[in-house]
């Protein structure tokens, strides 16, 4: 806490410089979904990412934070992104795969043993070639993908310790086709809810549950209306942090260094904060009154079995073998190493 304590003061300090020369300054208005204060991940690493740049540009660069979702759900930032309104935003993997479809893939589940096995994998070529592909087709320029989470099954009925015990539950999902594919291939049915609207749904019963990692089940106290979680780990979740590439084109080459290179510490920090929750999720989650069910390796083969190949079909016939294939050989390539 005082790391970040610190952080927040480097960020209080370049505002502070940053506002002497704010007449020509460029503006960067970063957008992200989480609650402004120092728990939240994204907040967090916001405020690291603001106190970077404006302290390596000398205040050239004026970056002014909109948590909450102030400026829009995540379908509608990914739209600022492409216009250039909003130039920077942190946004999950649900809304963009709705944008570019192939960051689908990365939704298959059961695919990552852990989180130095994901991390390898997006940090490594075949990430660098998605987001590549994604700028040239959307102009959004991704630079990371920190965690939203090992994303896990909540509800209000009952535990889940096998694909059986999904049997008519109703549970949202994001707002992408592949969650509701992924849902109801394990026997439950599915209800597309966007971010903002989850809390009011799981408190007025529009649906049992709800997938989600234990940083956003906490930081949107999720569980208040939950009686249930399942640690099956069924999707490493992602955050991907983002900017208009005409913005980014338009900086100076040290604007776009510093950009690079703060954006490494935000990662770094948020992935941080994200794992810590996650390796920790039975205490947090039992100290806010949720039982918690762990599946054994058995177990969790039976989830697999049922959501795995079924998942992949639908999404090599929304986008192809190409990107399956590509990512496929990533983990084939990690785990001989």
């Amino acid at each position: 806490m005082n790391t970040l304590k610190t952080l927040l003061a480097s960020a209080a300090a370049a505002a502070m410089l940053s506002a002497a020369g704010a007449a020509g300054a460029k503006e960067l208005r970063y957008a992200h979904f989480q609650a402004a204060d120092l728990s939240s991940p994204k907040h967090a690493a916001a405020l690291a990412f603001e106190g970077c740049v404006e302290a390596k540009t000398s205040g050239a660069i004026d970056v002014q934070i909109y948590p909450a979702s102030q400026l829009g759900n995540g379908a509608e930032i990914l739209e600022g992104l492409q216009l250039g309104s909003v130039q920077m935003g942190v946004v999950h993997d649900g809304p963009i795969s709705a944008t570019y479809k192939p960051f689908s893939v990365l939704a298959l589940p059961y695919l990552f043993d852990d989180q130095a096995m994901a991390w390898s994998i997006v940090d490594g070529p075949f990430g660098e070639a998605l987001f590549e592909d994604m700028r040239a087709q959307t102009g959004i320029r991704v630079f990371a993908l920190a965690d939203n989470g090992v994303r896990n099954f909540t509800n209000s009925k009952r535990a889940i310790a096998s694909p059986d015990d999904m049997e008519g539950l109703k549970m949202r999902v994001m707002t992408a086709p592949v969650w509701v594919r992924l849902v109801e291939s394990l026997g439950a049915s599915a209800t597309p809810v966007a971010w903002p609207e989850l809390p009011g749904a799981l408190q007025q019963g529009v649906v049992d549950g709800q997938e989600n990692g234990v940083t956003n089940i906490l930081n949107a106290s999720l569980y208040q209306h939950q009686s249930h979680v399942t640690l099956d780990g069924h999707v490493f979740s992602w955050h991907a942090y983002m900017m208009n590439d005409a913005f980014f084109e338009s900086l100076e080459p040290a604007e776009q260094t510093a950009i690079e290179q703060c954006v490494v510490i935000a990662k770094t920090i948020h992935r941080g904060m994200t794992a810590a929750q996650d390796a920790n999720a039975t205490t947090l989650l039992a100290e806010k009154g949720l039982t918690v069910t762990p599946l054994s390796p058995e177990q969790k083969a039976a989830f697999r079995a049922l959501a795995q190949p079924a998942v992949r079909e639908f999404i090599v016939g929304e986008i192809g073998e190409e990107w399956p294939d590509r990512l496929d050989a990533a983990v084939d390539a990690y785990r001989a190493q």
